[in-house]
């Protein structure tokens, strides 16, 4: 069979293939749709690549219909030959029907049917409905469905936020300008609403963007309720993914101002305790005993964590047997403990739940100099009074460092 020759109008200049969305620049030279704009997207200089000519900024790209239409049927004559037949493509979003649709969502009456129009849009223009505005718009809407205690509407609104979020500069402005839709979020989890698991995990994962592009001062200002709401999450067990996000977003905000005392004080060592002893996945318990760590450095914390029967086993009997990551939080807690907290029945349970037992095998493990080390660290301080337990060798303590 002869070679197919190929109209040379039809090849784009810049990828020197079959254009399947022609659109001419204003230099007149037609391009396919998506290696110009790449190139205008990636080019040191905004010129046309075959003429040179500077194009102006914000210049138009217009579709050349005409040509399109004899691609398309040149390419259905020669399907036979191998040619694949060029499809229609979308209508690009334009900007003015896209900030007529933002508009609409003040409308009672249409605010509903906006939303549908938008969420069918972010599918495939997110960074394009990012640049308009629309996040920010779904953060007021959301507000306002919660200020008026109104749930239509709300899981796409959630839907849209998440697919046209970008860690960018106007999305950090919306969150702070509008701090309420943390509250916002927070009021879905405890709402009456229609498909309760994939609304509210995914307002647990909108809440986890909101609370990382919040700025210090909007996360020291965090309500005891807010902790409480996280812990009922963790609780409830409606999803994985709410799980972990819940966990993610209580490891971020406890870094800051009376936090880490919020969490404690919401009863947080008792159900992460709870939560680990159901065993769940490696990613979970890697998040459960981070959170764990950060709430031990203080007093209350490790109070409250010393106040279940079974927390000292549990870390122990996770050390070696899930990660790396869970290896080092879990030597941490211990740590933290036998320094800050070591009272004689403390390091007598210590001994019997096997924590002792577990600190010597890091220690003969393969495990990093570090872990080792402080392991080794934790053995010494108390060694007075395990060292004659038949659980722990002396060499242990003494010998030199593998």
């Amino acid at each position: 069979m002869d070679e197919i020759e190929i109209p040379q109008y039809f090849i784009c200049p810049i990828s020197l293939q079959i254009m399947k969305d022609p659109v001419t620049a204003v230099t007149g030279i037609t391009y396919d749709r998506e290696s110009i704009e790449q190139w205008l997207k990636t080019a040191k200089d905004t010129i046309c690549p075959v003429t040179k000519q500077v194009l102006p900024s914000g210049s138009c790209l217009t579709p050349n219909h005409t040509l399109r239409r004899l691609i398309q049927a040149w390419s259905t004559e020669n399907a036979s030959g191998g040619i694949d037949r060029v499809p229609t493509p979308k209508s690009p979003l334009c900007k003015s029907r896209l900030l007529k649709v933002i508009r609409e969502l003040e409308v009672p009456g249409l605010y509903v049917n906006a939303l549908k129009k938008l969420q069918v849009l972010a599918k495939d223009n997110s960074k394009f409905m990012e640049e308009a505005g629309v996040p920010k718009a779904m953060v007021l809407l959301l507000i306002r469905c919660c200020n008026q205690s109104k749930t239509i509407g709300v899981e796409q609104a959630l839907r849209i936020l998440y697919l046209t979020w970008t860690p960018s500069g106007e999305i950090k402005a919306a969150v702070n300008e509008n701090h309420r839709i943390i509250d916002c979020l927070t009021w879905i989890q405890g709402c009456d609403i229609a498909n309760p698991v994939v609304v509210k995990t995914l307002a647990m994962q909108v809440l986890k963007r909101v609370i990382e592009a919040a700025n210090t001062r909007l996360l020291e200002k965090l309500k005891p309720e807010f902790m409480e709401e996280m812990l009922r999450v963790l609780k409830l067990k409606f999803s994985q993914q709410a799980t972990k996000s819940a966990l993610q977003i209580l490891i971020q905000v406890c870094l800051w101002g009376r936090n880490r005392s919020k969490i404690v004080q919401a009863n947080a060592m008792f159900e992460l305790v709870e939560l680990e002893l159901e065993k769940p996945e490696k990613n979970i318990t890697e998040l459960i005993f981070n959170l764990l760590a950060h709430l031990c450095s203080c007093a209350d914390g490790r109070a409250e964590f010393l106040s279940h029967a079974g927390s000292i086993a549990m870390v122990a009997k996770r050390i070696l047997r899930v990660s790396p990551a869970t290896d080092d939080q879990a030597v941490h807690i211990l740590s933290l403990i036998s320094k800050n907290t070591a009272t004689k029945e403390v390091l007598s349970e210590m001994l019997r739940v096997g924590a002792v037992t577990k600190l010597c095998m890091v220690i003969q493990a393969d495990c990093s100099t570090y872990l080792k080390q402080k392991a080794r660290e934790v053995l010494r301080l108390h060694s007075n009074l395990w060292n004659n337990s038949p659980c722990i060798a002396v060499y242990l303590l003494t010998r030199y460092q593998r």
